[in-house]
């Protein structure tokens, strides 16, 4: 079994796609589990035992851990292990280097380490992605369509009359032959990731932003998918992660995710349908509708000032 086939089982089986961010933030977790390694280990073990049956996958963000040093790629690893073996773990490391450096990024993240997947980034091309492609049962999210406000300076460039960001999903999907790839798209730009998914095929989408980057579950869910006809995962951190600095902060990650499930499943049934924003009243050229959401945080600025596919 490859790791989209393990994806797939798992949210059919969890009923779930959402992934949980496991960025463990001292600042963030109660005072008591934020003095050290062991400490930080329970509040994640404690997090783990309570939602493993309502995830499609972990995602800890290894900047985290590398901060802490030589214990947090200890802690790092010690989580990893905890996580039941069926559901997959999601190495957040964005790696992209020469073909020779890359193959020992790959060793350490896919042996050492034991990700089911990673993240990478494909600025330096095929051979710097070459060596994780050769996992044939693990899997690479490449990002393609980030939720950073920063991703229009490269990611909505033109480039030969189309945005980056499409040039870089129809690489993706050339170069999945093993069906072992899957591109990150942000939950903040809902009309790309709409692209992007009709460009991806059936590649897993990896989709952040939704929660505290305001990103919209709903078209999250409904985009990343084409209508729940195509895998993809909705990632979420610090508002599951950190929705209690008490003691009770696992059952109230628990609960937060309860309620994601039940806005994704509402929306499969059909029963989270919102009716339609009335049609704005015509404009002068130049002018902006009244109603306009021009500057909300669905994306309708890259919307109005980049590219598309012509």
């Amino acid at each position: 079994m490859n790791a989209t086939d393990q994806l797939i089982q798992i949210q059919e089986r969890n009923k779930s796609m959402i992934c949980l961010g496991l960025d463990l933030d001292p600042k963030r977790m109660p005072t008591e589990y934020a003095k050290s390694a062991r400490t930080m280990f329970d509040f994640a073990h404690r997090v783990i035992e309570a939602t493993s049956d309502m995830v499609c996958a972990y995602k800890p963000n290894i900047a985290f851990f590398e901060s802490l040093g030589t214990d947090g790629w200890s802690l790092l690893k010690l989580i990893i292990e905890r996580i039941p073996e069926e559901i997959p773990v999601i190495v957040d490391a964005k790696r992209g280097d020469i073909g020779n450096t890359a193959s020992h990024y790959a060793a350490a993240l896919f042996q050492r380490l034991n990700a089911t997947w990673v993240t990478l980034s494909p600025y330096m091309g095929y051979d710097s992605l070459r060596p994780f492609l050769e996992y044939k049962d693990k899997g690479v999210f490449i990002l393609c369509l980030t939720s950073n406000t920063g991703s229009k300076d490269f990611q909505m460039l033109n480039v030969d009359g189309k945005p980056l960001y499409q040039i870089v999903a129809e690489k993706v999907a050339y170069w999945n032959k093993e069906n072992n790839c899957g591109l990150v798209v942000g939950a903040t730009q809902p009309e790309q990731l709409k692209i992007v998914r009709d460009i991806a095929g059936d590649m897993a989408l990896l989709v952040p932003g939704v929660g505290a980057q305001g990103g919209s579950l709903e078209l999250a869910a409904r985009n990343g998918t084409a209508n729940f006809t195509k895998p993809a995962l909705i990632n979420v951190s610090r508002s599951v992660l950190y929705a209690s600095s008490g003691e009770d902060f696992a059952q109230r990650a628990r609960q937060e995710l309860q309620k994601l499930n039940e806005i994704v499943t509402g929306v499969r049934s059909g029963k989270n349908e919102r009716p339609p924003m009335p049609t704005p009243p015509s404009t002068l050229p130049g002018e902006r509708p009244a109603n306009s959401n021009v500057g909300s945080n669905q994306g309708s600025d890259d919307q109005n000032n980049n590219p598309q596919p012509q």
